[in-house]
């Protein structure tokens, strides 16, 4: 399943991404650009207003955080 989004003024695709997606890494830029044929002609800037379909992100493995242990 997609997600659909709207532009902000002067929003990059990355940063949509990252706005709505919380990542704009692990192929979700290319898989954007694959969903929307044509946005990488309107330059890198985006104008406010424009309807772009955004790739599920998977979420295979919950957010984990390594811990190191300086004293026993």
């Amino acid at each position: 399943m997609t997600t659909t989004a709207t532009t902000l003024d002067k929003e990059t695709l990355s940063a949509l991404c990252w706005r709505v997606l919380g990542t704009s890494r692990g192929g979700v830029m290319e898989q954007a650009l694959n969903l929307n044929p044509g946005i990488a002609s309107r330059g890198a800037v985006l104008p406010a207003g424009i309807t772009v379909i955004l790739p599920d992100v998977a979420t295979d493995q919950p957010a984990t955080l390594d811990v190191v242990q300086l004293w026993t």
